[in-house]
């Protein structure tokens, strides 16, 4: 983990689960980022305490009110990691925020199907996009001419269950409006890394693994990983990252995930 190195990174559904581990980890780093901002729907609230303990220790860590769904609210948090920024961009945007409604191929329903989309893959789309000016001036202000997360980065927190080839665990979990959703957003991250190569940004999707997180564990089963085997293999992955991946599904050991 002491490979990344960043100055700047947001990371959002940071109050719980992988994003939370992932803003633990990243406070613990031997070079911590100068600023970590921490994305969450309810900043104040009870499901934030954790997130509220860390930032009570840590002065470079900063929480975001965000909502992915609300393209407002989106904005809002753009201006405000810019401004606190300063003239400097941010370098790594890890779209972490996601949701899982359990359902079948029987039972699914257009509100469902439209709410998981909506934050699974248009969230992302629109932080990519309003995120873009500050990723633009972190590659700007880098040295090099290769892409990699300590320039600008997008990392979209995808999931095997979006593997068309793969179909992982289908009979254990049909969960038709994640799986479509991550499908959606791998092709989201290709279409980012074709868009954004030229601005100097490098774009992957990551399969965090089966985590034991709330999410992971709504299957009924207990999950293999812990969030922190998964968050430190991410994070090692990510010091990785190099021009050759971009546009890449890969798996919080670097393995490619078949699409």
């Amino acid at each position: 983990m002491a490979g990344l190195r960043v100055r700047s990174i947001l990371v959002t559904g940071a109050n719980r689960g992988i994003g939370l581990g992932l803003v633990q980890h990243l406070l613990e780093l031997p070079e911590p980022p100068q600023w970590v901002f921490a994305g969450c729907r309810d900043p104040k609230g009870q499901r934030a305490q954790e997130l509220q303990n860390l930032a009570s220790k840590h002065p470079n860590l900063v929480i975001v009110p965000l909502e992915v769904a609300d393209p407002d609210s989106i904005k809002a948090a753009a201006a405000r990691v810019g401004e606190q920024l300063g003239g400097s961009g941010l370098n790594l945007l890890i779209n972490n925020a996601g949701m899982l409604i359990n359902n079948t191929l029987e039972n699914e329903t257009l509100e469902n199907m439209t709410q998981v989309y909506t934050t699974n893959t248009i969230g992302p789309l629109l932080l990519g996009q309003a995120f873009l000016p500050l990723l633009k001036k972190a590659a700007q202000g880098s040295p090099g001419s290769g892409l990699s997360c300590s320039k600008a980065a997008i990392i979209n927190i995808s999931s095997i269950g979006g593997s068309i080839k793969e179909a992982y665990f289908w009979d254990l979990a049909n969960n038709l409006s994640y799986r479509c959703s991550k499908a959606a957003l791998n092709m989201l991250t290709k279409c980012q890394s074709l868009g954004y190569r030229e601005h100097g940004i490098l774009c992957v999707a990551l399969h965090p693994g089966w985590v034991q997180t709330d999410m992971g564990s709504s299957a009924g089963r207990t999950p293999p990983l812990t969030v922190e085997a998964s968050v430190q293999g991410m994070l090692k992955v990510l010091s990785c990252l190099s021009e050759k991946d971009t546009g890449t599904f890969l798996d919080w050991e670097g393995k490619v995930v078949p699409w």
